[in-house]
């Protein structure tokens, strides 16, 4: 396997079958992905099942990947389909038990959050930043993961008008500190 070819590549190669190109896919990326899951969730057992259910998805669905021609990344793929089974993993929980709690500790930086500080201006950097932990929460969900509103209440586990009403909150607070 050349270690030049991005996650792009290998996802390519993966949609003609190559294990190799899924066993570097899979190196690279499962400690990243591995690490994002548990910010939203503690149960290990959980993370563990929607990882595996992931790269099962990557390996039956490969091809089903647009790519960067139509605006995606494959790391961006990888996590759409992750955050998906997240949500699926709580929703089947949900029916025999709580959902485990997802909230982020304040103390701790997401890695989101790190890479933010390296892409986004200052001026925006510094209002994410100052948001409440709660609404930065929503924002990362829905804009940054690209979940819908019941999505981000079932991955948060706040009722859909909390949801709604904290991405309101968000971006009235985002605009007075940007205008």
């Amino acid at each position: 396997m050349r270690g030049e070819l991005d996650e792009e590549h290998l996802v390519r190669r993966v949609a003609r079958g190559d294990r190799a190109a899924f066993e570097e896919l899979y190196r690279r990326t499962s400690p990243w992905l591995t690490t994002r899951l548990r910010r939203r969730c503690s149960d290990e057992q959980i993370v563990a099942e929607v990882l595996q259910e992931t790269y099962l998805a990557v390996w039956r669905a490969a091809d089903a990947f647009a790519g960067a021609g139509a605006g995606g990344s494959a790391v961006g793929w990888l996590w759409t389909i992750a955050a998906r089974r997240l949500i699926d993993a709580f929703r089947r929980r949900a029916h025999h038990a709580q959902p485990p709690a997802a909230a982020l500790e304040p103390d701790r930086r997401a890695a989101e959050d790190e890479a933010l500080d390296g892409v986004v201006g200052d001026e925006v950097g510094d209002a994410l930043r100052r948001l409440a932990p709660e609404l930065r929460q929503v924002l990362q969900a829905m804009v940054l993961d690209g979940l819908s509103v019941r999505e981000t209440s079932v991955l948060l586990g706040v009722p859909e008008g909390t949801v709604k009403t904290r991405a309101r909150r968000a971006r009235i607070a985002m605009r007075e500190a940007l205008s």
